[in-house]
């Protein structure tokens, strides 16, 4: 199937042609027709499916035909769990949209309400909205949503997550009850589909379900670590090493991105953190300073990296694991991009063992579990297999010291990580365990 063969306005098609498509994705072209037709829609689908133009389409489509009802207030309205990803459903509206010119914009926190309000001071077409912004115009009165026609939540499970439920519920009440809905979830579990339920009226649904196997450019590998030290002496190590030329580094919070970053700059890697503290400027700077190569290290949350598009990360290291499993396929996704290999090495720790058995079973594999000469882990948080468990390595060069000194091997020099890690030899019970694998010495393709 071809855009065309979707019935979508000429001056549409003429704008996805100019950005060199021709033939749309599987969520694509299940999608549109639906949402042409009218209908709700509920479609499982993770970030790199092209589901962003499955919406933005159609609703450009229905942006031309004019609408009947009086008023300023939006015709489209795109909420998303992040400035970043909101930023992105924007510049798809406008690429797409250049034929046809709706007036559109964001409100998003972070942002001058000057600017907001002035976007709203006159009829517009597609307003794309972080939740609590939107509430935030909504109860200062400078928003009406009456002339609403289509309403879309965008990674609506992430919303969720982040504590946007009471804020939804807030702007689902003050749409007009025949809008059409759009859900994009990448799970549909609990209060997703409480949610859904309430809001929809007779989706259609479509399942394109996260992706639980591994990526096939991405080389994934595990380290076990024993504390906090022994995590920051293994990345001090990791990052030396000049193979690994661009990385993206995910911390649980935003307190332990700003230190883990300020502490890899005091060591001599240019790094920089991201998170959601930051103003929408501030992290617009960082981000493009790490595409021009002003920064080789990004300290990230999950919040503030949802939707980060970076060229030539050669690495994803999970410094903390992730909370909730699919967040490691999201995660370690930011690599391996546009045919290129990449690499993906995690730390677990033992109070990580819970997060550690989550995203094993949501991936369906075990990840390999490697070891760096000078820096073996003096613990194992696998379960153990038969009597002797999974075997770890002992002796000398045991991690020591602060970070930015490492703890090395003989005579305290650390050999190359690339080169000197080593598999954890195979457990008893093979069929419990992945075959682990050695490092391999080769640089990512750019």
């Amino acid at each position: 199937m071809t855009f065309e063969e979707l019935g979508l306005n000429p001056a549409i098609l003429s704008a996805i042609t100019a950005c060199g498509y021709t033939i749309p994705t599987p969520i694509q072209e299940q999608s549109i027709p639906l949402v042409l037709a009218g209908h709700d829609l509920i479609a499982t689908a993770q970030t790199g499916t092209g589901k962003t133009a499955a919406f933005v389409l159609p609703a450009l489509e229905l942006l031309t035909k004019k609408s009947t009802l009086p008023g300023k207030g939006p015709r489209i309205l795109v909420l998303a769990p992040t400035r970043e990803l909101a930023g992105q459903v924007m510049e798809s509206a406008r690429n797409y949209g250049r034929g046809i010119r709706p007036r559109c914009g964001t409100l998003l926190g972070g942002m001058p309400y000057r600017e907001q309000l002035r976007l709203l001071s006159a009829p517009v077409d597609i307003i794309v909205a972080t939740p609590g912004r939107l509430v935030d115009h909504i109860e200062r009165g400078s928003i009406r949503l009456d002339r609403l026609e289509m309403l879309v939540l965008d990674e609506a499970d992430r919303m969720l997550d982040m504590g946007f439920s009471e804020d939804i519920n807030k702007i689902v009440d003050r749409t007009p009850s025949n809008r059409q809905t759009l859900m994009f979830t990448a799970t549909m579990e609990g209060d997703i589909a409480r949610l859904a339920e309430k809001m929809m009226r007779e989706p259609k649904r479509i399942q394109l379900a996260v992706s639980t196997s591994s990526h096939a450019l991405i080389e994934q590998r595990l380290h076990v670590t024993d504390n906090l030290n022994h995590k920051k002496e293994l990345l001090n190590h990791l990052v030396s090493d000049a193979e690994l030329t661009r990385a993206i580094i995910f911390s649980a919070t935003k307190r332990d991105a700003d230190e883990l970053s300020r502490e890899l700059s005091r060591n001599g890697y240019p790094a920089a953190a991201l998170h959601g503290d930051m103003t929408q400027m501030a992290r617009n700077k960082t981000i493009d300073r790490m595409r021009r190569g002003g920064i080789r290290l990004l300290v990230a949350t999950d919040v503030a990296a949802r939707g980060l598009d970076v060229n030539g990360v050669s690495h994803v290291i999970n410094f903390d694991l992730p909370r909730f499993a699919e967040d490691y396929v999201h995660r370690i996704g930011r690599t391996g991009r546009a045919g290129a290999n990449g690499i993906a090495i995690s730390f677990a720790s033992a109070g990580e063992r819970n997060y550690l058995e989550r995203i094993e079973r949501f991936i369906g594999k075990k990840l390999p579990e490697l070891q760096i000469a000078g820096f073996e882990p003096k613990t194992s948080i696998r379960k153990p297999a038969g009597r002797s468990g999974a075997p770890r390595k002992s002796g000398p060069g045991a991690p020591a010291g602060r970070f930015g000194k490492p703890a090395g091997g003989r005579d305290g020099q650390v050999k190359p990580w690339s080169k000197s890690a080593k598999p954890v030899s195979a457990p008893r019970s093979a069929a419990r365990h992945e075959p682990v694998i050695e490092y391999r010495s080769r640089r990512p393709q750019a």
